[in-house]
């Protein structure tokens, strides 16, 4: 019955598994206060999620997106932005899907008309209009122009218009993300003037729900080069692990009724997992989301009955490990080599004395200060270090990579 068609884990990137586990508090931001907030033109800030590989960052969203065209939302294609890409031609393509949403290409408006062909030419030629000095608005200006109209008629229609950029560390033109961010940032944060009953005129906010997703590098990029406005403007989170109660949860319609599937015959039969089948996947894992559809995926192959045992958990997870290591090098490989030297002298300390001091001196410097900065920035901007008396790890894979035998169990 455990067939490949039915696996409902789903380790890798921009996939929205079956087996959902945690970000309860995003997910809750999206449905209790985002969205409707929005829809009563109330201002809202845009939200950048930002975290390092395997966080689930891009699924989280695209969660959030299928919940949204689940409600009627206008919602665009998840715009991954590649590196070297131009951004303005991925968000003007996908503005001009909006703008269709909106039914604005049915508009005989003569502004409406010219606007979306200003837009249709950033959709071909992106940041090259400003660089060649084209005539006419500069092309954050069209797509802001074009937002506001979509805004407006999301207001008529009672709906949300949703955007998600993907991958902004990619974009490393400072003058195409200036115009992006700018763009978005203004349709956003406009104020529209509508008709209440009684005749009266107030303003409103739009509509608008901007998601922008990416590795913390991000997070230099725009708050460095763009400063108190993009803070004014986008409110960001940094993610990290998983809790394991969290994780327990997501299981526990394996544990308690099954999980349906097909069976041979043509009705439908279920899987099960035992307790301590659970538990284990849980352990091995260690709050990482990819770790966690990884090692799902790999017990549901590692057997073909009903119920997944402890056994089989282990077993798959002996096929995961190299990959479970690899993961945690990519992490680790990214940071500049004073966070990594500082990681390293952390692990290295018990658990009891890993305080900045300590840290410090097993670093080498003389003054405790001259780590305060890299601390900080593991903490505030990786989201893999917590500060504390005493200091701890948030990324939990990281640290039991550095400190045990970890992912070579079982």
């Amino acid at each position: 019955m455990r067939t490949s068609v039915d696996n409902p884990f789903s380790p890798g990137s921009d996939i929205v598994p079956e087996v959902w586990a945690g970000r309860t508090a995003q997910l809750s931001d999206w449905r209790d206060v985002l969205r409707p907030r929005l829809l009563a033109g109330l201002p809202e800030r845009g939200r950048t999620i930002l975290g390092e590989p395997g966080l689930g960052k891009s699924s989280l969203v695209r969660r959030i997106a299928r919940d949204a065209d689940r409600s009627g939302d206008w919602v665009t294609p998840q715009l991954r932005i590649p590196s070297g890409a131009d951004p303005l031609k991925l968000v003007a393509g996908a503005v001009l899907e909006l703008a269709d949403h909106a039914g604005l290409a049915a508009s005989r408006e003569r502004r409406i008309t010219d606007l979306l062909g200003r837009v249709q030419t950033v959709a071909v030629s992106g940041i090259a209009l400003t660089m060649r000095g084209a005539d006419g608005p500069e092309p954050f200006r069209s797509l802001t122009e074009v937002l506001i109209e979509v805004g407006r008629a999301a207001i008529r229609a009672g709906t949300v218009a949703m955007i998600h950029v993907d991958e902004v560390q990619n974009i490393t033109d400072e003058h195409a993300l200036s115009q992006l961010l700018i763009a978005l940032g203004d349709s956003i944060t406009h104020q529209e003037a509508v008709v209440v009953p009684g005749g009266g005129l107030v303003q409103r906010s739009l509509p608008i729900a901007v998601y922008l997703t990416g590795l913390p590098d991000f997070e230099d990029m725009a708050g460095a080069r763009k400063g108190a406005t993009f803070a004014r403007r986008f409110r960001t989170t940094t993610l990290s692990a998983i809790d394991d109660d969290d994780l327990v949860t997501a299981l526990q319609p394996f544990v308690i009724d099954g999980w349906e599937v097909p069976d041979d015959a043509g009705g439908t039969g279920r899987i099960r997992m035992t307790p301590d089948a659970a538990r284990t996947l849980v352990d091995l894992c260690r709050g990482e989301p990819f770790l966690f559809q990884l090692a799902g995926e790999r017990a549901w192959y590692a057997g073909s009955g009903t119920t997944i045992t402890h056994a089989q958990v282990l077993d798959g997870w002996r096929d995961a490990r190299s990959e479970a290591a690899a993961h945690v090098e990519r992490v680790l490989g990214r940071l500049p080599a004073r966070e990594r030297e500082f990681i390293q002298a952390m692990a290295e300390l018990p658990a009891a004395d890993r305080t900045l001091t300590r840290i410090a001196g097993a670093m080498g410097y003389a003054k405790v200060t001259d780590a305060g900065p890299t601390a900080q920035r593991l903490d505030t901007v990786r989201g893999i270090v917590e500060r504390g008396k005493p200091y701890t790890f948030r990324h939990r894979a990281v640290e039991a990579s550095l400190t045990s035998e970890w992912p070579n169990v079982g």
